[in-house]
């Protein structure tokens, strides 16, 4: 009995001398029942996994096929899900010569209600963070062993510790001030060596970085904020990952990555994914360089196999967090095949949902081209509902500071004269800045009456407006131009001992304060302002630096009138004639002021009138 246990143990020995297969790596690690799609790609990883054969045993599921890769420690397993399969967990047995694993799987059931994923829309104000920069809830994160880029909050590239438990405790605030959705810059892993606070450099894309916090607690921070009426949207990433990502250390296969033996940065021409003239060469440059150099990895999207993970990563976090929507960084630089599949799929399965993409163009022409429904000349189809309008906050910034004949108005007046070649411009995110551009107080010279016009109009004009933290209370990146370090600066109050807090106002200034007021006053007035949200657009030519428009339905009416002179006008009303109609009085949101409307309108200097009309 004795030589037979023996011989079993130097059996079981020689095997892990000669490399038995194991499973270090199993993604996604747990699916839901309910999609509509009916396939599920496992990714498997671990030393020879390759060689491994995987059976199961559960009522609905069956291995539909295995795909072995050139490099033997990834196998990647197809199973087929029929439409009726119950929520449950069974076995997948691994099985290869002298070895067997056991992984227990998990199907969950999908959420039917649809609040779960209610999506933002034009009722919304979103408030765009950057966690490490916003409030630091747990200095206890700050540094971890395993993470690399020590906490740094002098360096303007360095992690200063704002969290996920910051952002819970911010929801009063954000609540208060007036914002219904959130969006978060990526709060996945991040393990890079240097700068990895900005979190576009993903190093796992199933894992909330430990320094923000875990997966549970930012799913806690999306119920949270939800029950306050706040969405938050996601902040995604599929054109690249972290140069530390797991995969870079042990690639599936040679074309993962795009230009791996000789990377190169990406041209940065987006004209080239629409030009009918475009050389091949140029293209390849554009769509397959990398964004940054050595850092940022380009994804090979015609892979299938990774296509299909990172259709399925979106859909997981769709579902593991009741997301309200996904902003998609960079949408411009994958393979276009690629993004109409991957939006179509997360249509398909979230009828409702909506995904913003960043198209970085100041020209309509090139961002109306991949909005859902454009019918575009070379036949390109796109699923995305919407995309960010650059193109307006640029012609908006030259306006506030531009005088062209008269009038810097008519930047803005003829940008959006061209909205008839967007299939639904009242989808498009509007914005006076974000998180990769100076800051909109820098923008006009810390004119805090040209920052109040930018305010008033990103918040009434059509669309679905964006606003960076701290513009409610006049951060700004003064000399420091282009700074992504010192645009992202912290906000005041995030930090314990901090000087100055906008929480509580302690050591603000008067005029800060002021800007806060302000944006309350206006964020909580929009958030119930239905003909802002849903209401028609009308705009009439700019004269001698004076603009108006109109928002209106059948039943509410809102004039929105700028005026960039040094002194007082009074702005004859005849030729609002159609629209003003039988309204007799006006009630102006950002004073309180209720008076009659006569044969004319009184703007301030330098000022604006937002006028509720009765």
């Amino acid at each position: 009995m004795k030589i037979k246990l023996l011989l079993c143990l130097l059996s079981l020995m020689c095997a892990n001398a000669l490399g038995a297969a194991t499973i270090e790596r199993l993604e996604p690690p747990f699916w839901w029942t309910g999609f509509e799609h009916d396939e599920l790609q496992l990714m498997v990883y671990g030393e020879d996994a390759g060689s491994l054969k995987v059976e199961l045993e559960y009522p609905g599921v069956t291995v539909s096929r295995q795909v072995s890769v050139e490099n033997p420690n990834y196998l990647f397993v197809y199973l087929h899900l029929d439409a009726q399969v119950e929520p449950g967990q069974f076995d997948l047995v691994f099985s290869g010569a002298e070895v067997e694993h056991r992984h227990s799987y998990e199907l969950r059931p999908k959420n039917p209600d649809p609040e779960h994923t209610r999506a933002f829309d034009a009722s919304d104000t979103i408030y765009l963070v950057t966690p490490d920069r916003f409030v630091n809830g747990d200095p206890a994160n700050d540094n971890l062993p395993g993470f690399g880029d020590p906490a740094d909050r002098e360096g303007g590239c360095g992690r200063h510790g704002g969290d996920i438990a910051g952002l819970i405790s911010s929801l009063d605030y954000i609540q208060d001030m007036g914002f219904t959705a959130i969006w978060l810059n990526p709060v996945v892993e991040n393990k890079q060596p240097f700068c990895s606070y900005h979190g576009y450099a993903s190093t796992d894309f199933y894992a909330v970085d430990a320094r923000y916090g875990s997966n549970e607690q930012y799913r806690e921070f999306v119920r949270l904020a939800r029950d306050r009426g706040i969405g938050v949207i996601m902040d995604m990433i599929v054109n690249h990952v972290g140069s530390e990502h797991w995969w870079m250390k042990d690639l599936p296969t040679r074309d993962w990555i795009n230009l791996r033996e000789a990377p190169a940065v990406t041209n940065h021409l987006h004209a080239t994914q629409q030009d009918p003239y475009v050389s091949q060469h140029d293209l390849k440059a554009f769509e397959d360089g990398w964004f940054v150099v050595p850092g940022m990895p380009d994804l090979n999207q015609r892979n299938s196999l990774m296509a299909d993970y990172l259709v399925q990563n979106a859909l997981w976090w769709v579902e593991y967090l009741g997301l309200a929507g996904i902003r998609m960084d960079t949408y411009p630089y994958n393979n276009k095949a690629f993004m109409t599949e991957w939006s179509r799929r997360m249509m398909q399965e979230y009828p409702h949902f909506n995904i913003v993409g960043e198209e970085w163009f100041g020209i309509p022409h090139y961002v109306a081209y991949w909005q859902r429904g454009k019918q575009n000349p070379d036949g390109y189809v796109s699923h995305l509902p919407s995309v960010m309008d650059f193109p307006l906050q640029e012609q908006l910034h030259q306006s506030l500071t531009d005088d062209i004949g008269g009038s810097g108005w008519k930047r803005v007046y003829e940008t959006l004269a061209q909205d008839a070649i967007y299939p639904d411009p009242f989808n498009l995110v509007v914005m006076p800045d974000n998180h990769d551009m100076n800051r909109i107080y820098t923008w006009v010279n810390e004119d805090y009456d040209l920052w109040r016009m930018a305010m008033v109009y990103f918040l009434t004009i059509r669309g679905i407006p964006q606003i960076y933290y701290g513009t409610e209370i006049l951060m700004h990146n003064r000399g420091h131009d282009g700074d992504h370090g010192v645009i992202r600066s912290d906000f005041p109050g995030g930090w314990a001992g901090d000087e100055r807090n906008a929480f509580t106002g302690e050591g603000m200034t008067d005029l800060e304060l002021q800007a806060q007021a302000f944006m309350k006053r206006l964020l909580n007035w929009r958030k119930g302002a239905e003909v802002i949200h849903h209401g028609q657009l009308m705009q009439f030519v700019p004269f001698d630096e004076v603009y108006a428009f109109f928002r209106y339905t059948d039943d509410e009416t809102v004039m929105v009138v700028f005026n960039k002179q040094n002194e007082p006008v009074e702005v004859a009303l005849d030729r609002f004639a159609e629209r003003l109609g039988d309204k007799t009085r006006a009630y102006d949101v950002t004073t309180g002021e209720m008076f009659p409307l006569g044969f004319s309108l009184e703007v301030p200097a330098r000022g604006l009138r937002l006028l509720e009309l009765r």
